[in-house]
């Protein structure tokens, strides 16, 4: 069990447990009273749990069955409501416009071999996911809606930061830690006046 501010995390071995990223994430929501908020690859559900507390509705999806039954356990462990959670492939499951759309993203190169692998294997060059995930989120973001992700420095922050600016999103770099081989960094972008997603 984990204990974060007033919440009650359950764990379990094959579900990516809370780390230094994630807390990252945590401690630098840029959640709003009100919003509709999405939590990309949820794990335990800790970060779609913060948010639904300020959040009119949060949905959290992971492609890890294990953590989707998890983040439901955690959220009747917590008595929270107000917030979904099912399993999905990035957006495949997913539907609506969101406000906010955070996401944790896996980075590791490699192929995933078991479950809690789908947390840290991003693919071939460590960079699939994220960059199926900046491809696809145009189409699930209100009008001057905000994504945050965390990301290493191994994968590219530079890449990323290019990517979404070219999709006519304001980026900036709203939070880092420095571990020993990587820097984590938190990158937000406010998606600026486009009413349709861009091609």
């Amino acid at each position: 069990m984990l204990y974060y501010r007033d919440l009650k995390i359950k764990l379990h071995p094959q579900v990516y447990e809370p780390a230094e990223d994630t807390f990252l994430l945590a401690e630098n929501l840029m959640i709003k009273e009100g919003d509709f908020a999405l939590d990309m690859g949820t794990g335990t559900g800790i970060i779609a749990l913060l948010m639904a507390k300020k959040a009119k509705f949060v949905l959290g999806v992971d492609v890890n069955p294990i953590a989707v039954e998890l983040a439901k356990e955690n959220a009747r462990l917590n008595g929270i409501i107000n917030v979904e959670f099912k399993q999905s492939d990035l957006f495949q499951n997913v539907g609506g416009k969101f406000n906010i759309i955070t996401f944790n993203a896996p980075y590791l190169p490699g192929e995933p071999e078991e479950p809690i692998d789908l947390a840290l294997v991003g693919g071939r060059e460590g960079r699939e996911v994220l960059d199926r995930f900046i491809e696809e989120v145009n189409g699930y973001l209100t009008e001057n809606g905000i994504i945050q992700i965390v990301q290493s420095s191994i994968t590219g922050v530079d890449k990323t930061i290019e990517k979404l600016t070219s999709k006519g999103f304001k980026v900036e770099i709203t939070g880092k830690e420095r571990y020993f081989f990587e820097e984590i960094v938190l990158i937000t972008a406010k998606r600026v006046g486009f009413s349709e997603p861009l091609e």
